[in-house]
Formats: C-alpha cells, structure tokens, sequence
C-alpha cells in the first residue's frame, strides 16, 4: 500500500514530538545520575549539564559511609517482599468471590469496600488501633495497615470479570472442579497481566514507605531505607549561623547538594531494575482492569 504525503508528514510530525517527549523525559534522569557522579564543586557550580564534570565517587561513599543504608536497604526489601505478598494475596482473594454475580450482597459489600475510599478514621485514630494491636515499633506495622488497597481490588474484581470467560467456570465445575482449585489452577494462571500490574504497584508503595516507618518505628535497626536516607540527608545539612569559616560552609553545602542526587539514585536503582520484568503486562494489564469500575 502506498503511503501519500499526508501520511509521511503526519508520521514525521509524530515521531518528533515522540522525540521531544523522550528528551524531556529522559533528561532529568540523566542530569541526575551525572550529578551524582561528579564532583561537589561542579555541581554547585552548576556545570553538570548532561555528562559527568570531574569525575567522583564521593557522593556515594557518603551514603555508604555506615552499614546503615545496608540495614536499610535489608529492612527495605525484606518489607517490600512480605508485604507485598500479603497485598497481592489478600486483593485475589477478595477480587474473586467480588467478581462473581452470583456471591450474596455483592453490591453492599463492594459498597463498603468503595466508602474506605472516600472517608477513613484519621491519622490519630489509626495510630491508636496501630497501638493498641501492639504493632508499634514491629514490621508488622509497616505491612498490616496497608494489606490491601481497594483501587488495586477493583482493577483485579474488574480484570477477571471481563478477560475470563464465566464458561471457564462451569466447564471447571462440571469436571468436578471446586472453587479453591478453579481458582489455583484455572484462574491465577489466566490473571498474571494483572497480577503483574498490582505487584509492581505494591512493591512501588512499599519501596517507597516514609510517612509510615516515620509514625511507628522509633528503632533506627527497622528503619526502612527512606527514613535511612532522610537522616542521612538531614544529618549533612548546615546552618550557616552555625559555621563562620566560609570554606567549610561551602565544601558542607557542596556535598549536601551532591548527596541529593545520589541518595535519588541509590533509592531508585531497585525499583528502575524491576520495572522491565513486568512492563510486558504493565499496559495490558491496566488497561483490560480500568475498563469499569
């Protein structure tokens, strides 16, 4: 087929906007991971544009100075696996039975699913239940207030309702199949689209989790890489009342600025590593599960 001229302009407008869009996209990235690999002086300076300036380690060997970002790094990951394999489980178990019409109370339960959505008791009162289950200060408190997001639920609910054909069920039923093995062998297998899309946006979450650890742990051995970063930060941060030497001040403000970038690359890599292992299924996946609500 021929292609006229108002195609080839058309495409050729399209793929340099598509450019335009990747440069602005990729750009910040770049400028960050070069920054985290030069010298303070040339990022004060504002020399880093797009490649290394003078090239050094120093920022990173800030970050590693202690074996805190290992313990972080340990409690992190150790947080985002349990966690999200409690998220994931809890969100097929509670999407299937919500994703056949012929479950009693379907609506009202889904209902009260949706309302959690919209109100909840507050941060104070959440804290309490937290603290009265004896949560405080464990691991447990940064996995079992966060087991199941409902916008995960219905992304799953509505997934299976429309890419599984309700056939499968009765085919399954008839071979003498009972709902825990149709949903194992028959099920599970058919949704890894979606599962896919939900373990990536859990284990985000968890890799992620701040606000959380900063509420209930008060032990610096569970702190989660965030709040290890954080202190980190904070820790190399300098008020100028404080320092009448203005070399030190500037050398202290040079590595604090250095350090922003490579505490973004450090608490980053992981989840960029990760993130094409499931992007087969990311769009898919997303897409077949937000068809309704």
């Amino acid at each position: 087929m021929k292609t006229s001229v108002e195609d080839k302009i058309f495409y050729a407008a399209v793929n340099i906007f598509m450019v335009i869009i990747l440069i602005i996209v990729l750009w910040p990235l770049i400028f960050i991971v070069s920054s985290s690999f030069s010298s303070k002086e040339a990022v004060m300076a504002g020399r880093v544009v797009l490649w290394p300036v003078d090239f050094s380690l120093e920022g990173y060997k800030a970050v590693f100075k202690t074996n805190e970002v290992l313990i972080g790094y340990r409690n992190t990951i150790l947080y985002t696996l349990f966690g999200t394999i409690l998220n994931v489980a809890m969100t097929l178990a509670a999407a299937y039975p919500l994703s056949r019409r012929d479950l009693p109370w379907r609506r009202p339960i889904m209902f009260v699913f949706t309302f959690t959505m919209i109100f909840s008791g507050g941060m104070i009162p959440t804290y309490i239940v937290v603290s009265e289950l004896g949560l405080l200060n464990t691991p447990l408190a940064l996995i079992i207030p966060t087991a199941m997001s409902v916008y995960n639920l219905i992304i799953t609910r509505t997934f299976i309702e429309n890419s599984i054909p309700k056939e499968l069920l009765e085919a399954a039923t008839i071979d003498g199949c009972d709902d825990i093995g149709y949903f194992f062998k028959i099920l599970l297998p058919l949704s890894a689209p979606v599962i896919a899309v939900i373990t990536l946006y859990y284990a985000v979450a968890h890799w992620n989790s701040y606000f959380t650890a900063f509420l209930y742990i008060t032990d610096s051995k569970l702190y989660p890489l965030q709040l290890v970063l954080r202190n980190i930060l904070i820790a190399n941060q300098i008020d100028s009342a404080m320092v009448t030497d203005f070399d030190t001040m500037t050398s202290k403000q040079g590595l604090a600025d250095l350090l922003k970038y490579s505490l973004i690359v450090v608490s980053s890599l992981p989840v960029l590593i990760m993130y094409p292992f499931v992007q087969k299924h990311f769009v898919k996946g997303v897409m077949i599960g937000a068809v309704k609500g």
